[in-house]
């Protein structure tokens, strides 16, 4: 069993090598913060990637009971696991968006999933399973206002969409949405936020010009709908910030937005050993004691998701006091120099959390490995079990 703190925090059960604690209060609360974003939008709860670490169904679940009715995934399976979760269509709309030539497009449309299409190769697969399955389709259709990834370019545009209202007049669908997605909303003032911006207005004027109305129109991801609001539009699509992660660190840490993080992850020591100065420290030495200490075993490594180029930077708590990985992650385990301190094997090591117990965080983390807090929580494996707190409500 796990056990909570003072704080509202977990503490490790016995037994248990290392766990990531997942606080479903803390996201239900960090829903309600966003909505008052935008207070006139609908919020999808972004989902994908198994809720960026978090666990897809259980946070999916949560977001139901806080009110939202849209979930976001970026696969078809995605969605459909969800689907067969028992998350039904009359509890959620579930938008996927990332397809592939030949991907489940009639199982999509058995499942009444909402569609996402870039371009006519994918309008032609999915209108071939419609015929096929007799079950006509939710399509958002989605223009590169300029990120360059998914979504038809500006040139393609018009063929699309004329090529999707032929089709809803022949009643093999229903073109509900008009989507895109930000290149640079993390970086406020980037010059490409408001050429994107144009750019959408742009395409939802020939769009509706043409005959398309749709039920939403949604280009504003966590950092637009932060700090963004002209962007909010129908729909705002709130993945990292639901998870209580700053998407813009570098303008506020997430209690400047109001906001909790909901994974905190940690370990138990695992063994505590005195060693000499001079002692060389995990794969390639890169590190050697500076004088007599003790070091600690951390139960943890890259094949759990702690980054290997963290390597001597990655901050933990420990009894109250912070250390930094000494040398090498490893697969497995890294080590970390306690300064001559001896807590017992099986203390508590604190990687990352909401830094309440003055623990680090995944921000925190994500400096030290020179990446994105995204990916910090996003890539905690599947060999880490996950502990859910404060459910509820769904």
């Amino acid at each position: 069993m796990t056990t909570a703190n003072t704080t509202g925090t977990t503490m490790l059960a016995d037994g248990v090598r290392a766990e990531a604690a997942i606080d479903l209060a803390a996201l239900h609360g960090n829903l309600s913060a966003l909505r008052e974003r935008a207070p006139h939008s609908d919020l999808m709860a972004v989902v994908k990637a198994d809720g960026y670490g978090h666990g897809a169904l259980p946070c999916a679940l949560e977001a139901l009971a806080a009110g939202v009715r849209w979930l976001g995934t970026a696969t078809p399976e995605e969605a459909l696991a969800l689907r067969a979760a028992g998350i039904g269509p009359d509890r959620a709309r579930i938008l996927c968006w990332l397809w592939t030539p030949g991907g489940p497009w009639a199982q999509a449309l058995r499942a009444q999933l909402d569609i996402s299409i870039s371009g006519q190769w994918a309008l032609d697969e999915l209108l071939a399973a419609v015929r096929a399955t007799g079950i006509p389709a939710r399509v958002h259709l989605k223009a590169d206002t300029g990120l360059g990834r998914n979504g038809a370019q500006p040139h393609d545009w018009p063929d699309l969409v004329d090529a999707a209202l032929r089709a809803r007049a022949a009643g093999l669908l229903d073109v509900v949405g008009i989507w895109s997605h930000f290149a640079a909303a993390d970086e406020p003032g980037h010059p490409s936020i408001q050429a994107q911006l144009d750019a959408f207005a742009t395409a939802l004027a020939y769009a509706e010009r043409a005959g398309v109305r749709p039920e939403v129109r949604h280009i504003a991801n966590s950092p637009a709908t932060l700090t963004l609001p002209g962007s909010h539009y129908d729909l705002v699509r709130t993945g990292l910030a639901m998870y209580g992660v700053s998407p813009i660190p570098e303008l506020g840490a997430p209690a400047d937005f109001g906001l909790r993080p909901v994974m905190s992850l940690s370990a138990r020591l695992a063994l505590v050993k005195r060693v000499p100065g001079g002692h060389g420290v995990s794969y390639g030495h890169r590190y050697h004691t500076p004088g007599e200490t003790t070091l600690g075993l951390v139960p943890l490594g890259y094949a759990d998701g702690v980054p290997r180029h963290a390597s001597s930077a990655g901050p933990v708590q420990i009894a109250g006091k912070w250390y930094t990985a000494a040398g090498r992650i490893a697969m497995d385990q890294f080590v970390v120099d306690l300064g001559g301190d001896t807590p017992e094997p099986g203390e508590e090591v604190l990687l990352f959390g909401s830094g309440e117990r003055g623990e680090p965080t995944a921000e925190d983390w994500a400096r030290a490995s020179g990446t994105i807090a995204y990916e910090v929580v996003t890539r905690i494996g599947a060999r880490v079990p996950r502990r859910y707190l404060g459910a509820g409500r769904g």
